[in-house]
């Protein structure tokens, strides 16, 4: 097993109009096979780098100087290329920029244009083979139609600190993604931008991915997970999205202190993905302005949950949001507590007639449109809460009439229904319901 030093960040703001972007700066891990590096190959134009390419010794360290290079360049042996400031390669609008067909690669602070777009011949920027195994993508700055990156059959991908761009005026569904990693274990994914492509980052039939500190914007979903096991992703942002993190028939994933907003039909989704914990992370402003009224799948939800089991939803901040959870086809035994429903249109829509209970050690949820007391004043409510009760039930048959919800007569009328139906309740049930929201106060700043 190789053995290296910790990957090095540092970071410091891109600019004003875009305040969330950090721009990190990615040192390579030195590992037994790479600390002994060949000789230091200075190149100024496309037929030295072509060149060198062919001839370098194995760990050469090539340095690409100022200027265009054009072409596309493979890569077969283990190297290192690092850009000086202006150093851009150009791939003139065919195929792969750089082609990886080696292990122990290194590119570093790159610009590279105008790939192919052709996506069923994996037009990329970078495009990794089958045994590429640790491979370092780091500081690049990639902008152009196809894949930013695309991997496949590898192991231990580090992509560290690139800024990724994609087509704007081609549609969203027809562009590549920013990072499409299929079969890879063990990739690192951290601090990178992406913007205007496909997905994000799309891993598909991978183990042990990490994705952390990425900003993603103007795409489909920030992070797209396939048939995938044992993941986390922490402290990524999404926003102007289709839908933040898309969890699809995959196992075992952590995803925590992640933020999305400003999406259109969903902050987190779980479709068939068992054994998740969603903790500590922030879903707000989810919102289809075209949505049908009390349709499940065109409103924007907090977060989605479609059959979906034995997952662990806690301590989320879900607010502002067209319906804060959704759950249809099963679903009841995930557990769900400690999170801070807030202003959400539809606090919860849940399509089925099972009792279900949102709670964990008495300890419940906090819910902004609660309306009972805490007489002995530890924190619980002292009656329960149906976030979906047969009003809300009456409303979702006949949306036209929702501008009665907000009226006093309504209120008094939900209040009486949850008391009526504590004995013999069906649908979402908070036995425990949280009196204050306890992170109120940073989360309203951070949203």
């Amino acid at each position: 097993m190789s053995m290296g030093l910790v990957l090095s960040l540092s970071s410091t703001k891109l600019s004003a109009d875009e305040p969330e972007a950090t721009n990190t700066r990615c040192m390579a891990v030195v590992t037994p096979q790479s600390a002994a590096l060949g000789a230091m190959i200075d190149v100024s134009n496309s037929a030295e780098l072509s060149h060198q390419l062919a001839q370098a010794a194995p760990r050469s360290h090539i340095v690409l100087q100022s200027g265009t290079y054009l072409g596309r360049f493979i890569i077969d042996k283990s190297l290192s290329i690092t850009g000086r400031p202006g150093a851009i390669i150009e791939a003139q609008h065919q195929g792969a920029a750089l082609t990886i067909n080696a292990s122990h690669v290194t590119i570093n602070g790159l610009t590279i244009k105008q790939w192919g777009g052709d996506l069923y011949q994996k037009d990329a920027a970078i495009l990794l083979h089958a045994g590429s195994d640790d491979v370092q993508l780091l500081n690049n700055q990639l902008s152009g139609q196809g894949f930013g990156i695309y991997a496949q059959q590898l192991q231990r991908l580090t992509i560290c600190g690139n800024r990724i761009t994609g087509d704007s005026h081609t549609f969203k569904l027809d562009r590549g993604d920013g990072v499409h990693l299929q079969r890879v274990d063990g990739a690192l994914i951290s601090a990178n931008q992406i913007q205007q492509v496909r997905d994000g980052i799309y891993l598909e039939s991978g183990k042990g991915s990490q994705v952390y500190g990425n900003h993603m914007s103007d795409m489909q979903y920030g992070i797209h997970y396939m048939y995938t096991q044992q993941d986390s992703a922490m402290d990524n942002q999404a926003s102007r999205v289709d839908g933040g993190y898309a969890l699809m028939n995959s196992t075992d994933i952590h995803l925590a202190h992640n933020q999305v907003t400003h999406a259109k039909e969903f902050g987190v989704l779980l479709n068939m993905t068992n054994g998740a914990l969603v903790e500590a992370n922030r879903m707000a402003n989810i919102s289809a302005p075209d949505a049908i009224k009390g349709d499940l799948f065109s409103e924007g939800k907090g977060i989605f949950i479609y059959g979906a089991r034995d997952n662990h939803i806690k301590d989320n901040h879900i607010a502002n949001n067209d319906v804060g959870i959704a759950m249809a086809l099963g679903g009841e035994s995930n557990q769900v507590s400690l999170n801070r429903f807030i202003d959400n249109g539809t606090q919860v829509r849940y399509v089925g007639e099972q009792s279900v209970e949102w709670s964990e050690q008495q300890r419940g949820n906090y819910w902004s449109d609660y309306r009972g007391w805490d007489l002995n004043g530890d924190g619980v409510g002292d009656s329960m809460h149906l976030p979906n009760d047969r009003l809300d039930r009456l409303f979702w048959l006949y949306p036209e009439a929702s501008f009665l919800m907000a009226s006093p007569i309504v209120t008094l009328l939900k209040w009486l229904d949850n008391q009526i139906q504590a004995v013999d309740a069906s649908g979402v049930i908070d036995r425990y319901p949280l009196m204050e929201n306890s992170a109120a106060a940073h989360t309203r700043g951070a949203l």
